[in-house]
């Protein structure tokens, strides 16, 4: 059994790492820090190696300890969490290719498959959810550092509850966690209302530039580097934009597009019925039916046309 064979290996391990994909969201965030909790108490000392991400999430516990890069060439575990490639493990890739024994923790229904081991659940709504169970599994206490880091998860890949996918013990976990005495509500505003005053500026370019196509089916939009720039914008601080065209009434495809220095950026959310993980795939990325993404090389005007001739085909 998978879970038998990473218990194992987590006991005969000395040293660990934990990594994410490149742009951190809160699930990856808050997987990362909940597994280096549960490894913790479980009387490991691990590397949680994540280069940047938004200080949104400055308020987990154990954010403190997140190292931007580590002087250990080989280790002897590598844990990947909320990642469906091994290339979107982007430059610290190295730490897990070199390690003896390579994990991968996952929800993404596009996951490649590519660790040693593999528990991947593309039921769960979020990668933390998945941590439930293997914590249980490995008799790891719930404390609430832990449970606080899996309900950021789980609330921001939830999109606070809201999108398909949550299920029953999502709800249980809640309950249990205010139980607890865990300020749900305030996790809640802090990792998905705050904004950042460069995202808020970047809202409001993104809703300026709004477009309808196919009668109002297709919303889309953008950002550029210049944008970014002129805003002082930070990593994360692009994160919610896709939301905006999701949200208009008979939407079903949001399209958010921003520049960066490797290619053009491409995020889709669905509402009801296309599966926007099978548009993404064409440009070699990935993700989830109605929450995916990938890179396109070329110009905005030419990713934009790409993607949409994409959509406009699975609508």
């Amino acid at each position: 059994m998978t879970l038998d064979n990473i218990l194992k290996e987590v006991k005969l391990a000395e040293k660990i790492v934990i990594l994410t994909h490149e742009h951190p969201d809160g699930d990856a965030i808050g997987s990362s820090l909940a597994m280096y909790h549960a490894l913790k108490a479980f009387g490991k000392n691990p590397d949680v190696v994540i280069p940047v991400h938004s200080k949104v999430f400055n308020c987990l516990p154990g954010v403190e300890d997140i190292k931007t890069e580590s002087n250990i060439e080989n280790y002897d575990l590598a844990i990947s969490l909320d990642c469906a490639t091994i290339k979107m493990l982007n430059g610290f890739v190295n730490y897990f290719e070199n390690a003896k024994v390579k994990v991968c923790i996952d929800h993404h229904s596009t996951n490649t498959m590519f660790g040693d081991y593999n528990y991947v659940n593309p039921a769960a709504p979020a990668c933390a959810q998945i941590l439930l169970v293997i914590l249980e599994y490995f008799g790891i206490e719930m404390t609430k550092e832990i449970g606080t880091c899996i309900l950021a998860g789980i609330i921001t890949d939830t999109g606070g509850f809201k999108y398909q996918g949550v299920t029953a013990e999502t709800f249980e976990f809640v309950a249990w966690l205010l139980n607890k005495g865990v300020n749900v509500s305030s996790i809640y505003r802090q990792v998905l209302e705050v904004k950042t005053k460069p995202n808020f500026e970047l809202h409001r370019i993104a809703n300026n530039r709004v477009e309808f196509f196919e009668d109002g089916k297709i919303a889309y939009t953008y950002i550029t580097a210049e944008d970014e720039a002129k805003v002082g914008a930070e990593s994360g601080d692009h994160e919610g934009i896709v939301d905006i065209g999701r949200c208009v009434e008979g939407v079903e495809v949001s399209i958010f597009i921003r520049q960066t220095e490797k290619g053009c950026k491409i995020s889709l959310r669905s509402n009801d019925y296309v599966n926007v993980a099978d548009a993404c795939a064409i440009f070699g990325g990935g993700g989830h039916c109605r929450a995916a993404g990938a890179t396109i090389q070329g110009t905005i005007e030419q990713a934009k046309e790409k993607v949409l001739s994409e959509v406009i085909r699975l609508l």
